[in-house]
């Protein structure tokens, strides 16, 4: 038997940055999404593994900052940045 794969549409790209890609040991991967149930950014992160999600991590989907329980939709781009530092 043939398993169907994850339709693309299906999918959410999940991308980490700086200190947060060094904890996870990755930088970027497609989550499922289930079409029976919208999912937030932050539902998002808990079924990551890492943790909880620190407050001082901007979330963005799209490239546009949002707040943490603000819902992902198929085909989304969410990323998670930890605080950057300058100089």
């Amino acid at each position: 038997m043939n398993q169907r794969q994850p339709d693309p549409v299906d999918q959410v790209k999940v991308l980490l940055f700086a200190s947060l890609r060094e904890q996870a040991g990755w930088s970027d991967r497609c989550i499922s999404l289930s079409r029976q149930r919208v999912f937030s950014a932050r539902e998002i992160w808990d079924g990551l593994d890492l943790g909880e999600l620190p407050r001082m991590v901007l979330v963005a989907i799209n490239q546009t900052i949002v707040s943490p329980d603000h819902p992902v939709h198929a085909g989304d781009e969410l990323a998670f940045l930890p605080p950057f530092t300058g100089g």
